[in-house]
């Protein structure tokens, strides 16, 4: 299949950077887009990176859905709190065949989408490791990192090796400059990317911090450390096995980001719904029924629905 296309469901900071970055490539790129679609179909995207900005003054935007064409790979870049309109989504732009690529953060999000598509339809998940902000309609600053790992979905998160599809669509990003990372093992990508999600994502809400913030101070970076062995021992219980070694070489490279204000924080000071579910709750879930008890992230968890009603306005009742 020499010339993929490609549909962006969710054009925001992770969506329309990579979407972009694969339309400069040379690919067929089609964007769904909400609240920018007028100015995006008007001006196209920029992009400022830390690679060098570009613009892309014409684009393929849309805001319904029906009026996208089928595509070979189907990108999801929606935040998980907006996944109850994948059923909507999903069958109205994948092709018969094709593939549905999940670049989102979190645990079980495969096992939703495979309830909408049907078990026939390949489904392969990509952890992204990408700096990146939405600064303005249709502006997206590029701040640091772009790898993405990708792995096959198969039933119950089974290893099934590195697959052709896979070999593709890496082929295609790595012609859009994307450095790609391909593994056999979905559910370990998972749970590692979740080593550093899970107190990244969360303290900065509670704490209201930026990673350099958090690193530079000796009882933030304790309990980081914390957090991320406790992660390590969910994904054990899961027999997915993390090295203490991971933790290291996770702190070091945060060491050397930029100042960040991750995408979570930015949720929660624009008041949008957190993803709770997916990148705590899941997890959490999935380790306890497994046996392990997760005291540190449990609270976390806890705190940070608080937080997310309360911010949203809808404290839950204790009756």
């Amino acid at each position: 299949m020499p010339n993929r296309s490609y549909a962006i469901l969710g054009t925001g900071a992770l969506g329309g950077y990579y979407g972009a970055c694969l339309q400069r490539g040379g690919l067929d790129v089609h964007f769904l887009l909400h609240s920018d679609y007028e100015y995006v179909s008007k001006h196209g995207l920029v992009v400022e990176s830390i690679d060098g900005d570009f613009t892309l003054p014409h684009v393929n935007a849309y805001n319904d859905v029906s009026e996208m064409p089928l595509c070979d790979v189907v990108a999801i870049t929606l935040k998980t709190t907006q996944n109850h309109l994948l059923p909507h989504l999903l069958p109205a732009v994948v092709k018969e065949g094709g593939v549905v690529l999940l670049l989102q953060n979190g645990l079980g999000i495969e096992e939703e989408v495979i309830r909408i598509v049907g078990p026939q339809q390949q489904i392969i998940g990509g952890l992204c490791f990408l700096c990146s902000n939405k600064v303005g309609p249709g502006h997206i600053r590029h701040l640091d990192y772009k790898e993405i790992k990708l792995g096959e979905y198969a039933p119950n998160y089974r290893p099934c090796g590195v697959t052709e599809q896979m070999c593709q669509i890496a082929t295609d990003f790595e012609r859009a400059d994307i450095p790609i990372r391909m593994v056999d093992n979905l559910l370990q990508a998972r749970w590692e990317k979740l080593v550093w999600n899970i107190p990244y994502s969360g303290l900065p809400v509670v704490l209201n911090a930026t990673t350099d913030e958090l690193m530079a101070d000796l009882h933030t970076r304790s309990l980081i450390k914390q957090l991320m062995s406790e992660v390590v021992k969910g994904a054990r219980s899961c027999a997915c096995t993390i090295s203490d070694d991971f933790i290291h070489y996770l702190l070091e490279h945060t060491d050397k980001m930029k100042p960040y204000r991750t995408s979570m924080k930015i949720d929660y000071d624009e008041h949008r719904p957190l993803e709770v579910e997916a990148i705590f709750g899941n997890p959490l879930l999935k380790a306890q029924e497994a046996g392990a008890n997760l005291t540190q992230l449990t609270m976390l968890y806890q705190q940070i629905k608080f937080l997310d009603a309360k911010n949203c306005g809808c404290v839950a009742k204790n009756y």
